[in-house]
């Protein structure tokens, strides 16, 4: 074990200069790669067994919708499976837990060396199958390296000595222990990152997991799967079911489920918290749920915002960054009525500047939603935003007839209160409120039932003050965009609807997979 490695400072990835030649030429060479292996079908993979269904689905490219990027097994046909991954999965935690630390942490690292290598190919499954540019597909790859070098060492931190108080006669300590099997339900808009971060925390923590992904990026997910089991992981550890909501609610509904991990919309966050909270047959723990949502994100202007240009250069970079498809997005804009007239050109302008192409070009900056549903939904929100008083600046319309392209679309005169400011619309639309001045702004960013990020641009001292202590998200950024969280830079999560506020790269979310255990031996 190379023991040097785990003593180094946690430094985030670096992003890939695309600008070089050399690391376009990578790039490319990457997406042929990728190319050329289109199609293939991916096992169901559960105590090291690949199992293969009769019935299929397919992932198909967003950008060009005949092509097929993976074939699956539809899990949702046999039941049996999801209790087969369980029980694999409590099986291997029984010697999984007792495995040391260090030893769980020597994997994380050893995964993500294999993912640096592999970096630019990783990021060419993901401009395949959901649709991210080059630059997005990198930070993806990235934050994934991350988080697995982060956890790592968080780890190694946790199962070190504990502070207690010591008391004569007794010789004390306290532990940190695993929680059991975790069922794992990540997103597709950060295919990588996120599944990797929520399926590894688990393990590193000392649990065992199975891992069902959306059904709109399986195809990263199985890859990443692959590399685990090339690392040499245990079998049983990491099981991994492809399928649609009904093998995840067999996950989170069997009594041996421990904990449920899940990262999504508020909708289904609402619902698993539901089902976690009843007691099944068999069931002896109350459920652990640990929930990213949704947000509706604002970025809030100030009159006295010292310069509109880089104002507009984030605003526009939050809004439209990977299609608007991040939690994270800016999808509201609260303008101080006085700066108004004079920013809102500056945004227009950028906004339409912003190439629309296939994800596989390397000058493309927006590409396709994620699906048809999303493309009829998005188009749906605009019209509804019109009919409602908003003003269509820029965008407003989406073409189908290859992939599910949507116009980066601002629309101003939003009143607060309304369907497109108040609901998360997940998709390249910007709506812009007036704010009468700085109260007002704060009172309108408020006025929601998330609670993500936020950004507030203002020359005040006082004012950005002010924000830090009233403007309610978990993730509050001031005089820059408000999207571009960092591992351990910027722990990550949100409050109200936006979920349990976990704080993904930060120290204490590997606390939410283990338990504490105090140990007193008198002397």
């Amino acid at each position: 074990m190379h023991t040097q490695r785990t003593l180094d400072e946690f430094r985030n990835e670096p992003f890939v200069d695309y600008s070089q030649p050399e690391n376009a030429d990578a790039m490319r060479a990457a997406l042929d790669k990728v190319r050329s292996e289109l199609g293939k079908e991916y096992p169901i993979l559960i105590n090291g067994e690949k199992i293969a269904l009769d019935s299929k689905f397919t992932s198909n490219n967003p950008a060009d919708k005949s092509q097929v990027v993976g074939v699956f097994s539809e899990g949702d046909t046999n039941t049996d499976l999801v209790n087969k991954a369980i029980d694999a999965a409590s099986e291997a935690f029984k010697t999984w837990r007792n495995v040391p630390a260090a030893e769980r942490a020597e994997y994380l690292f050893k995964i993500a060396g294999m993912l640096r290598e592999r970096k630019h190919e990783f990021s060419a499954w993901m401009v395949f199958e959901v649709s991210k540019t080059w630059a997005e597909a990198d930070g993806d790859t990235a934050e994934a390296i991350d988080f697995l070098e982060f956890y790592g060492r968080e780890m190694l931190k946790w199962s070190g000595e504990q502070p207690i108080t010591p008391y004569p006669g007794e010789k004390n300590k306290f532990e940190y222990i695993p929680l059991g099997v975790g069922a794992i339900i990540p997103p597709w808009n950060f295919p990588l990152a996120i599944m990797a971060g929520m399926t590894m925390a688990a393990v590193v923590s000392g649990n065992t997991v199975v891992l069902k992904p959306s059904s709109d990026s399986p195809t990263i997910a199985a890859k990443f799967v692959e590399l685990v089991e090339e690392a040499g992981l245990p079998k049983g550890v990491v099981n991994f079911i492809s399928g649609s909501s009904k093998t995840g609610e067999a996950m989170v509904t069997h009594p041996k489920t421990r904990f449920i991990s899940f990262t999504g919309s508020k909708g289904v966050g609402l619902h698993i918290n539901e089902e976690a909270a009843k007691t099944r047959p068999g069931q002896i723990w109350i459920k652990r749920v640990v929930a990213e949502m949704g947000g509706k994100d604002a970025i809030v202007v100030a009159d006295d915002a010292a310069d509109l240009d880089a104002v507009a250069s984030g605003v526009v970079a939050a809004a439209f960054g990977y299609q608007g498809q991040k939690c994270s997005a800016c999808s509201r804009l609260i303008v101080d009525e006085k700066v108004h007239a004079e920013l809102m050109p500056k945004v227009v302008a950028l906004t339409n500047a912003l190439k629309i192409g296939q994800p596989t070009e390397g000058d493309t900056s927006v590409a396709a939603v994620i699906n048809k549903r999303s493309f009829d939904s998005t188009l749906q929100y605009i019209e509804k935003g019109k009919a409602e008083g908003g003003v269509v600046l820029t965008g407003g319309s989406g073409d189908e007839t290859n992939g599910y392209f949507i116009e980066p679309t601002i629309i101003d005169n939003v009143e607060p209160g309304s369907t497109l400011e108040q609901e998360e619309v997940f998709a390249p639309v910007l709506a812009v409120i007036k704010a009468r001045d700085y109260d007002h702004a704060l009172e309108i960013a408020n006025d929601t039932e998330f609670g993500l990020t936020g950004a507030v641009y203002s020359a005040s001292q006082e004012r950005l003050e002010r924000a830090v202590r009233d403007f309610h998200v978990g993730n509050l950024y001031l005089n820059r965009k408000c999207t571009g969280a960092l591992v351990g830079v910027h722990p990550y999560g949100g409050f109200n609807m936006s979920g349990t506020d976990s704080k993904a790269g930060g120290r204490e979310y590997l606390l939410q997979f283990m338990q504490g255990k105090s140990i007193a031996q008198k002397i």
